[in-house]
C-alpha cells in the first residue's frame, strides 16, 4: 500500500480522539454521571506514606520540608498548612480511624477525653 492511497491522516485520527473524549466527558457530565461535591469539609487534605525506619537502613527522604505541620486535635493527630493553620485535617489510617497523638495507658479510658472537660477543671 503505496502513501497515496492512505485512508486517514494522523490529524484526521487525533482530531478524532479528542472529540471522543470530549464528547465522552460532557454525555458523562450531563447525565449526572460525574459527581460535584460542595461540601469541602470531607475532602482529603492530602495522601500521605508512613515510611518504616530502623537503625540499620537509612531512608531517603527530601531535604525541604512539606508546607504542613502536625498538631494535636483532640487527642489525635491533624496535619495543617502553614500558609494556613484553619486549614486542617485529622489523620485517618486506610479505615478512617483517627491516628492518636500518643499511646493511651491501658488502665486509663478508651477514649481520649473532650477539651470541656479538660477545660472545666483548670
Amino acid at each position: 500500500m503505496s502513501q497515496s492511497e492512505a485512508r486517514y491522516t494522523v490529524r484526521s485520527l487525533i482530531v478524532t480522539a479528542l472529540v471522543a473524549v470530549i464528547g465522552t466527558v460532557l454525555a458523562l457530565e450531563m447525565s449526572g454521571k460525574i459527581s460535584h461535591s460542595d461540601n469541602k469539609d470531607h475532602m482529603p487534605v492530602g495522601d500521605f506514606q508512613a515510611i518504616h525506619v530502623t537503625e540499620d537502613d537509612p531512608f531517603r527522604m527530601s531535604p525541604k520540608a512539606s508546607e504542613l505541620h502536625a498538631v494535636c486535635e483532640n487527642g489525635y493527630l491533624a496535619i495543617a498548612a502553614d500558609v494556613d493553620p484553619s486549614f486542617r485535617g485529622i489523620l485517618v489510617d486506610y479505615k478512617n480511624r483517627g491516628v492518636r497523638c500518643s499511646r493511651p495507658s491501658p488502665t486509663g479510658p478508651a477514649v481520649p477525653p473532650s477539651p470541656e472537660a479538660t477545660d472545666s477543671n483548670g
